[in-house]
């Protein structure tokens, strides 16, 4: 029998250190508008050491390459994701200005992303989701094999990823049936 998606329970406890979820946090006008001026960016395909992915990003802010490994400043946040930016710093107790990097993503039906860690570069992670419902994995490697997670992500939610959940656990997306966007910030390290 494969994880079971693990929710907060009523109390907002969460399934793993480290990870706090917000299941409403953004209203459908603003996910409307955020889906259409990510329409509007120039959205490459993901790029992993030669392996070209089936997810499409833009990163602004800090870029890290995979094929040469270099971490490099980029292009400034649209001001379009100025005031996600800010909600996404309050929901993780930080400053606006402590998410200097931002990363849109587009999963087109198909599309989802393995297993990984964020890059050491960043420190506290907090994803946004709108459009099509997806799954959130979680592994962590024991002796005898893996410890799993799955939350499910909700359109219009968002999750911080920080501490054991950030750190000690790998995370990834299944690929998906329609179409998935997420904005995800990240601290510097």
């Amino acid at each position: 029998m494969g994880p079971q998606p693990v929710t907060p329970d009523l109390f907002g406890a969460s399934p793993l250190p480290g990870l706090r979820l917000q299941e409403v946090f953004l209203d459908r006008d603003e996910e409307a508008e955020l889906l259409e001026r990510i329409g509007g960016l120039e959205v490459a395909p993901f790029r992993f050491q030669g392996w070209i992915g089936k997810r499409r990003t833009c990163s602004f802010g800090w870029r890290y390459d995979f094929d040469d490994r270099s971490f490099q400043e980029t292009d400034p946040l649209p001001q379009g994701l100025i005031p996600i930016r800010a909600r996404a710093a309050e929901f993780a107790g930080l400053a606006p200005g402590d998410f200097p990097h931002a990363l849109v993503t587009r999963y087109d039906p198909g599309a989802g992303i393995g297993w990984h860690r964020d890059r050491p570069q960043f420190d506290q992670v907090v994803g946004i989701s709108l459009g099509a419902a997806t799954i959130l994995r979680f592994r962590q490697r024991t002796a005898s094999g893996f410890r799993r997670v799955s939350v499910p992500l909700a359109p219009r939610s968002a999750y911080l990823l920080s501490g054991e959940a950030r750190r000690e656990w790998e995370h990834g997306i299944a690929p998906g049936e329609a179409l998935r966007c997420s904005i995800t910030f990240r601290s510097l390290a």
